[in-house]
């Protein structure tokens, strides 16, 4: 026999089962659903217990037609392969799920005629907001006619874009980048060469200004030959590597992690090994790093932060928050590990490795 209260199986609850089921008003178990802050949490709870009971799902067709929303936020990242990306991704869809919205995620492959195409699909499904990594170029006048027209919030991540929002959640990639520079330096390294990213985007802007200050304020020359111009992929780390190496650094910065990983694969076809050869820093940290050889000196970002912060941003715009612009500037962390030796002798065949940093940092000590 069916419990009084309790809907008849075989049909999908509604919210007027579920009010009836908590004994409060529609109007409750509608705030409730929709987040709202004035519900007493006692009341909050009886209404949730109710949902579990009946198996509620909202209509969410029929709210996003009521309120003119959608509860979905869209977000553009340059390369999903790239690992860095999953975790800004999962930290972004984690701080929407909180406030109830879903995520649709793009990806651009760092182009702008696929960027493009991504803005048009995500503005026809109407989502209420855009998260954005900003492809290099300008929108062409079309989409920025379409972007003004359907008037939804972007917050732009890791790199920003003031033609379009001044609101972004970034890294201090000049920060990182001038500390790794000047690490290397303190390691006795002085031929300092760069695989830098492209530097039509921000992000690529900051780390290769880092680079040229942290060299200048430690009395080292930028030398042309040793910066080289990437695309943050693991290909042009390797071609790079391959015009880098051949100059002979004793010292290598390089923007991202599969940068790196190019190369490395590079030296290792040249016959070079790290840190006998060249001290290494790299862009990026990541749990697997612990299996290299030597273990890399990297600047860690905060991946999973940014994507929450980011998203957080978003939603505030998306509820109606008209303060002024925002751009936050997360803080990277310079980890070291022992890529970058000590180097005991400038020239090439006279370097020589001390297991860590800080063995290298007491030998000039002693020979002070």
């Amino acid at each position: 026999m069916r419990k009084p209260g309790r809907k008849k199986s075989g049909k999908s609850a509604s919210i007027y089962d579920v009010a009836r089921e908590a004994g409060v008003s529609v109007f409750t178990v509608s705030a409730v659903v929709n987040h709202k802050s004035h519900v007493r949490e006692k009341l909050r709870k009886r209404v949730e217990k109710a949902i579990r009971a009946l198996n509620y799902r909202p209509n969410l067709i029929a709210r996003s037609l009521a309120n003119q929303r959608t509860h979905t936020i869209g977000m553009i990242v340059p390369d999903i392969a790239n690992p860095f990306f999953p975790m800004v991704v999962r930290g972004a869809e984690d701080a929407a799920q909180r406030h109830g919205y879903n995520l649709l995620l793009c990806n651009s492959d760092d182009s702008l005629d696929k960027e493009e195409t991504a803005i048009e699909l995500l503005l026809a499904k109407r989502v209420d907001g855009i998260l954005l990594t900003k492809a290099g170029g300008d929108f062409r006048p079309g989409i920025r006619q379409m972007i003004k027209q359907v008037d939804v919030p972007i917050v732009l991540v890791m790199r920003t874009y003031p033609k379009l929002t001044k609101d972004a959640v970034i890294t201090d990639d000049y920060q990182g980048a001038y500390d790794a520079v000047c690490h290397l330096a303190r390691s006795g390294r002085r031929r300092i060469g760069l695989i830098g990213g492209p530097r039509k985007v921000s992000n690529a802007l900051a780390r290769w200004q880092g680079f040229h200050d942290a060299l200048k304020a430690s009395g080292l020359p930028l030398d042309p030959e040793l910066v080289i111009e990437g695309d943050y992929r693991m290909e042009s780390g390797y071609r790079a590597g391959h015009a880098l190496l051949s100059h002979q650094p004793d010292g290598i910065y390089v923007a991202n992690h599969l940068m790196t990983v190019g190369l490395l694969k590079a030296a290792e076809e040249m016959g070079l090994s790290c840190p006998e050869d060249f001290g290494l820093i790299s862009f990026d940290d990541y749990p697997w790093l612990g299996v290299f050889r030597p273990r890399l000196t990297t600047v860690e970002l905060p991946k999973r932060e940014l994507g929450i912060e980011a998203a957080e941003l978003l939603i505030r715009r998306i509820s109606g928050d008209v303060s002024k612009v925002a751009v936050m500037k997360l803080q990277p962390e310079l980890r070291v590990r022992e890529s970058c030796g000590f180097a005991r002798h400038a020239g090439r065949g006279k370097n020589r490795a001390v297991d860590g940093v800080e063995a290298g940092e007491n030998l000039i000590r002693d020979l002070q």
